[in-house]
């Protein structure tokens, strides 16, 4: 058992729904003190908060656009205030916002996802890493995806390359922070059934994915959870850092 996650301040950003509310449930079921953030899907978050209370979890709320840098940083603020203080920075926000073919792509799209997909993980890092210094040390976690080395599916250019982005800000990150105690590292969630999928994907492209896994399913949310619970605890990873998780069901096998 995991052991050394209670009483820690974990930040999930991104954890209304999906990966990331599996995600912040788990921690809470550990013993941490979890900040749920939400942007758009605030009853989401107040009924995982709910469900996370019922269970004897210790949790908070705090919502705003991180795709904004004053606005990733005031939800860092009011998480380490609630919290009293941050160990654990989750950044799992993001999206493709909609399948658009290369001839298609416009400047509006382009700031959309790259600000939601990028700037949230940057501006977010950095808000959070006055509070991990303060607290001697701590895990940043970037949720990237399969598509950062896949390429993705059609019109997946742009949260394909952003996902490249944040999968190389893990090294770099990794490199600039080791000498504070403070371990970056990511999860490369490959086809996982949350309203990503719902949102983007067809039926039939869904199965088509699943034919190239030679697991034969897709997965779930709750397949995930035991990368980022590993990889918040110095326990389990404290001489880890700099690495990304392939969760897949051998999808791709780097």
């Amino acid at each position: 058992m995991i052991d050394d996650l209670k009483g820690k301040r974990i930040l999930v950003i991104g954890s209304s729904t999906g990966i990331g509310a599996a995600v912040a449930k788990a921690y809470a079921e550990l013993g941490a003190r979890v900040a749920v953030h939400y942007n758009s899907s605030r009853d989401e978050a107040e009924a995982l908060a709910k469900e996370i209370k019922a269970a004897g979890g210790d949790v908070i709320l705090v919502g705003g656009d991180v795709s904004r840098s004053a606005g990733a940083a005031k939800v860092v603020e009011e998480a380490v205030a609630g919290l009293g203080g941050l160990d654990v920075l989750v950044n799992n926000a993001g999206a493709l916002l909609k399948r658009v073919p290369l001839g298609q792509i416009d400047d509006a799209l382009y700031e959309k996802v790259l600000d939601l997909n990028i700037r949230a993980v940057i501006m977010a890092t950095q808000a959070a890493l006055p509070h991990l210094r303060k607290a001697g040390g701590g895990s940043i976690i970037h949720t990237t995806s399969i598509a950062a080395r896949n390429g993705g599916g059609p019109g997946a250019l742009l949260y394909a390359s952003s996902k490249a982005f944040v999968s190389n800000t893990v090294r770099n990150m990794a490199k600039e922070l080791a000498g504070e105690r403070i371990r970056v590292n990511g999860v490369a969630p490959g086809v996982i059934l949350t309203p990503f999928h719902e949102r983007y994907s067809t039926p039939e492209m869904l199965e088509t994915m699943r034919k190239t896994i030679p697991m034969g399913m897709l997965g779930k949310p709750e397949d995930c959870v035991g990368a980022y619970l590993f990889l918040a605890s110095e326990k389990l990873s404290g001489y880890v850092t700099g690495q990304i998780i392939e969760v897949n069901g051998g999808q791709l096998m780097p």
